[in-house]
C-alpha cells in the first residue's frame, strides 16, 4: 500500500500498536509524527523508521500538549493528511472496591485524549480532506466483567466519532474506527489487581493472539484506500477469541 508523501501523526507511539503503525506508515511512504510520554522509546523508533520520524513529547491528557503537537507537525511537515487515535491505558478491575482514580485514568486518557486529539487536528484535516482513524477496542462493543470502566472509555468514543463522521463525511473527511480484540501488547501489564492481571494472562496464553503489526496493517490498509472509499469500521479478532 502507497501512502507515499501523506503526513500522518500517530498518539500513543512509544510501544505496542502505536509503534508498530508508526513504522508500518513510514515503510509505505508516509512521513509520521509521534507522540508520547516516554521520549527515548520514541528516539529509538525514529532510528529503526525508513522514513522521517518527528518525535514529539505527547500527554494526549493535557489539551495544551496535544495542541503543540499537531501544531508542531504542522509546522514541520506543512499540513496533517491523518491523525492516528492510539493513546489509551486499561486498567481492569471489578467495580467493587475499585481504585477509583483509575477510572479517572482511563476516561482522561482513553475517551477526553482521543477526544481532544479530534478537536485540536480537525481544522487542519478539514483542509487537506484527511483521516481520522481512532484505535477503540472490542470492550466498545461486549462488556465484561472486570472491564466496566475500560469499556465505558470505549463505548464513548465509539460513540464520539460516530457523531465525528456524521459531522465531517460530506466535507470529505474519513473516519475509521478500528476495534482489536486480544492484541499482544504490554497493556495487560499495567493492571494492577495481581488476580485481574493473572486473568489476563490466561487468556492471552488461551489463544493465538493477535500482533500489533497486524492492527498496523489495517490501519495501512484504511488510509490507502482512494479518496472515495471510507472504511468506516475493522473488527478484528483472534481467530480464537469467542467474544
Amino acid at each position: 500500500m502507497n501512502l507515499e508523501g501523506k503526513i500522518v501523526l500517530v498518539t500513543g507511539a512509544s510501544s505496542g500498536i502505536g509503534q508498530a503503525t508508526a513504522l508500518a506508515l513510514s515503510k509505505a511512504g508516509a512521513k509520521v509524527a509521534v507522540g508520547a510520554r516516554r521520549a527515548d522509546r520514541l528516539k529509538l523508533l525514529a532510528e529503526d523508521a525508513p522514513g522521517e520520524i518527528l518525535a514529539l513529547d505527547l500527554d494526549v491528557t493535557d489539551q495544551q500538549s496535544i495542541q503543540d503537537a499537531v501544531a508542531a507537525t504542522v509546522a514541520h511537515f506543512g499540513r496533517l493528511d491523518a491523525l492516528v487515535n492510539n493513546a489509551g491505558i486499561m486498567l481492569s478491575g471489578m467495580i467493587l472496591g475499585a481504585d477509583t482514580t483509575e477510572w479517572s485514568r482511563m476516561v482522561d486518557t482513553n475517551l477526553l485524549g482521543s477526544m481532544y486529539a479530534v478537536h485540536a487536528a480537525l481544522p487542519h484535516l478539514l483542509e487537506s480532506k484527511g483521516t481520522v482513524v481512532q484505535v477503540s477496542s472490542t470492550s466498545g462493543r461486549i462488556a465484561s466483567a472486570a472491564g466496566a470502566a475500560y469499556s465505558a472509555t470505549k463505548f464513548g468514543i465509539t460513540g464520539f466519532i460516530e457523531s465525528l463522521r456524521q459531522e465531517v463525511t460530506t466535507q470529505g473527511v474519513r473516519v475509521v474506527v478500528v476495534e482489536p480484540g486480544f492484541v499482544s501488547t504490554e497493556l495487560a501489564s499495567h493492571i494492577t489487581d495481581p488476580a485481574i492481571q493473572a486473568m489476563a494472562q490466561q487468556m492471552a496464553a488461551s489463544m493465538r493472539t493477535l500482533q500489533p503489526e497486524d492492527i498496523a496493517n489495517a490501519v495501512v490498509y484504511a488510509l490507502g484506500q482512494p479518496d472515495h472509499v471510507s472504511v468506516n469500521q475493522l473488527l478484528i479478532r483472534p481467530t480464537d477469541q469467542d467474544r
